[in-house]
């Protein structure tokens, strides 16, 4: 039966007064943030560096002047009156300048094969803005075998199991890029997604120990072959600005509020806020998943950069970066990315393309595991319904 928009409606009309509630408790928690924001943006450097000196994790620590820019913002200057010039701007910044991301895509196992087979597959965009238009597309495949699947630690599922190797993958693919490109400068690596795996803290050691280590092994190759890297999140839920403020003013605790929140009032497009040092706590004021990254725990940064008619987008490079004096030319190349994809840089919106596996791609997969397990005398268990779906789209 379709939803009844009367009895929807009806519902809302009664919850009404809770939305407003809950709006209303955010607003006064935005505006107490941002007046402290006002307030601390105002004070000397050397003042809020021996208040934070007191803290153990206070969230982030600026490793750029704070008190020359109002609400931390930092302007870029950046505006164009039409695409054709802004597309100008670009060309200047980015021509021969070599752009490289990775992506990944799975198949997971199902019930209606039996017993389980996993396809995991990782795609690639590298992109050398040369006047030639040379780049590289292409992908790599891996077969997850019943063998690999069924060693289950700790309850970790399936999925769990398939998601480690997409990931490994991907860490892998980028390593080797980085590699191949020893002492280049003039290239940038994009990683879709933060460098912090906060969202292992919930998972059992071992994955957390997983985590840990890609991105560890991922930061040390950056940093020993001296290829940038940045760490682009589009949609950004992290509180470590947050956790500063509270560290340097007494302000409530806020479930409601985060940073591209806080920030994005009177960012232009191309701002960003001055370079932080990640220091995040983890439970109960501990360092969480950082005190797992050895070295690399105290080598991650972070600045927050208005893309988009959105909340600004947060990045994060390796902090060798920042030392090498690199923040402002890779910020270009990745201004110059968010132009070409008009709001979301190319590079890696290019390599989701690549790499993902669409409804067709999956039947694909299944119809010839069935023809070749029948050749190979391997007894693959297909369902009714598999079976069915697979013969009426030979």
């Amino acid at each position: 039966m379709s939803l009844k928009p009367s009895d929807l409606l009806q519902i809302l009309d009664q919850k009404q007064s809770e939305f407003s509630q809950f709006y209303h408790d955010a607003s006064a928690t935005y505006q107490a943030y941002r007046r402290a924001l006002r307030k601390v943006s105002a004070q000397s450097d050397p003042y809020i560096a021996d208040i934070l000196s007191d803290h153990a994790h206070p969230g982030a620590r600026p490793l750029e002047p704070l008190g020359k820019y109002p609400n931390w913002i930092v302007p870029s200057k950046l505006k164009w009156p039409n695409r054709e010039e802004s597309l100008e701007w670009v060309r200047d910044r980015l021509t021969n300048i070599i752009t490289f991301a990775v992506d990944g895509s799975q198949i997971f196992p199902t019930k209606d094969v039996a017993p389980p087979i996993a396809l995991v597959q990782v795609g690639w965009f590298e992109n050398a803005h040369s006047d030639e238009g040379i780049y590289d597309k292409n992908v790599r495949l891996s077969i997850m075998t019943p063998a690999e699947l069924q060693v289950q630690r700790n309850g970790r599922s399936l999925d769990r199991q398939v998601s480690m190797r997409r990931f490994e993958m991907e860490v892998t693919r980028a390593i080797e890029f980085i590699e191949d490109h020893a002492g280049c400068q003039t290239c940038l690596v994009f990683f879709d997604g933060s460098l912090i795996a906060t969202f292992a803290e919930a998972f059992d050691f071992e994955c957390r120990a997983f985590y840990a280590q890609q991105y560890v092994n991922l930061l040390r190759a950056s940093e020993q072959y001296r290829v940038p890297l940045v760490g682009y999140i589009d949609t950004s839920h992290a509180c470590d600005l947050i956790q500063t403020l509270r560290c340097l003013e007494s302000l409530p605790e806020t479930t409601t509020l985060n940073d591209a929140q806080l920030l994005a009032s009177g960012m232009q497009w191309g701002d960003r806020t001055p370079l932080f040092l990640c220091d995040r706590p983890g439970d109960a004021w501990g360092q969480g998943i950082l005190a797992e990254y050895e070295e690399q725990a105290t080598r991650i940064t972070f600045t927050y950069l208005k893309a988009n008619d959105n909340p600004p987008v947060r990045l994060e490079f390796p902090r060798w970066m920042h030392e090498a004096g690199l923040i402002n030319t890779a910020l270009d190349y990745v201004r110059g990315e968010i132009i070409i994809g008009n709001g979301y840089p190319y590079v890696i919106e290019t390599a989701d393309q690549v790499a993902v596996l669409q409804a067709e791609d999956r039947q694909l997969f299944y119809r010839l595991l069935q023809e070749w397990a029948e050749k190979a005398d391997i007894n693959f268990r297909f369902s009714r319904k598999m079976v069915s779906k697979l013969l009426r789209r030979r």
